[in-house]
């Protein structure tokens, strides 16, 4: 088989040496060059004007890796560059201290924001902020981007002032505290507490007991719109999770009744161990049928006339709230209870007590039957007579 010649042409000072010839040249006045180009030689192919399929071969997957990695890079691009769907207009959250960049993503998305998680960490890693995002409670609203949202994390752009609802408050307490601080939009003040409920989308129209206490960071000159938003939010959040997990056979109907129960243990408990059974009491007398009897719901249903002190023509004077004379829970909650009294009200403790009575050092001393209270009111409350 006769490979072609492949003609070569080598220009020096205008002459040329074609393949297949032995010429002599003078370059300039002193130098002679000899050349010789042989015919192409079979091995000398890889080299040859006519390429191989490997080089298209590679020609084609470079340009299918291209046309993939870009793609990839737009997509990726794009959904950095879109904004992300939130649930609400509104959305806040917390980064706990020490949180990777997973489980910022995680309670990001949890908050209510579609928000794949891989996507953020690839996001961080190409930053180089994975390490660098700040604690703190962060309030975001619609149209911000991943990337936006990124740069608000890794600049700590928290909140930047405090409110504190006490548990056990009452919403009048709740509005009085909003009405003097100096870095809140006063936008409630001329409204009634259900207007502000209609106006935060409360699915109750009273608003006693609906709002979780705690400690919220917000933007200075913020509405308490929405403060009281994200107070509401919140005790929606925790009633639900705590309803869902709730244990067997409780008397209640509904979450709102045990919102309600919760709220009187908040109001009953001295010392945190004894939630779990100040909540087994009364749900033990609920079972039985019997009047829950207990004083802050009748120091409730007095309201601003009560004086400090309880009488027993206020234990004896009907309202909706007095449950030495009307059976069964009280029709609203009675303050806003925290997180432990709503999980007591929902797993109280395995106990047959149907009395507790007040030991004076912020305990409770706790009873099966009359005689064993009667006993207890004698000890620690009548010094022993």
């Amino acid at each position: 088989m006769q490979w072609p010649d492949i003609v070569v042409c080598i220009r020096i000072n205008r002459r040329y040496i074609s393949s297949g010839s032995t010429r002599k040249y003078r370059i300039g006045s002193a130098l002679k060059v000899s050349a010789i180009i042989s015919p192409l030689q079979p091995q000398d192919l890889w080299l040859s004007s006519r390429p191989g399929s490997m080089f298209k071969s590679i020609k084609i997957l470079i340009v299918l890796g291209l046309i993939v990695s870009t793609t990839l890079g737009g997509i990726f691009f794009w959904q950095l560059s879109s904004p992300l769907e939130l649930k609400s207009e509104q959305l806040d959250f917390n980064i706990a201290p020490g949180s990777s960049m997973r489980a910022a993503a995680r309670e990001i998305a949890a908050s209510g924001v579609k928000l794949e998680p891989w996507l953020f960490i690839v996001l961080g890693k190409i930053l180089r902020v994975e390490s660098s995002i700040k604690a703190g409670s962060y309030e975001i609203a619609r149209g911000i981007t991943a990337l936006e949202l990124m740069n608000k994390l890794t600049r700590g752009d928290v909140t930047q002032t405090e409110i504190v609802f006490i548990e056990g408050w009452t919403f009048r307490q709740m509005r009085e505290r909003l009405n003097t601080h100096p870095d809140i939009r006063h936008d409630t003040k001329a409204l009634s507490d259900s207007e502000i409920m209609r106006l935060i989308g409360g699915a109750q129209g009273v608003a006693e007991g609906q709002f979780f206490p705690d400690t919220y960071l917000f933007a200075k000159q913020s509405s308490d719109v929405a403060v009281f938003a994200r107070a509401y939010r919140a005790m929606q959040r925790h009633l639900s999770r705590e309803w869902e997990a709730r244990a067997g056979g409780l008397p209640y109907g509904n979450p709102y009744e045990a919102l309600v129960m919760a709220s009187i243990v908040e109001k009953e408990t001295g010392r945190d161990q004894d939630r779990p059974l100040v909540a087994a009491v009364f749900i033990n007398r609920l079972r039985l049928g019997m009047l829950l009897q207990t004083d802050p719901t009748v120091i409730y249903g007095i309201g601003e006339k009560f004086d400090g002190n309880l009488r027993k023509r206020d234990l004896l004077a009907d309202t909706p709230y007095n449950t030495y004379t009307r059976a069964g829970l009280p029709p609203t909650p009675i303050a806003m209870p925290g997180l432990a009294s709503l999980q007591s009200a929902l797993h109280p403790a395995q106990s047959q007590a149907i009395y507790f009575v007040a030991r004076g050092d912020g305990s409770s001393q706790f009873s099966r039957t009359l005689d064993e209270h009667n006993q207890a009111v004698n000890r620690y409350q009548r010094g022993g007579r």
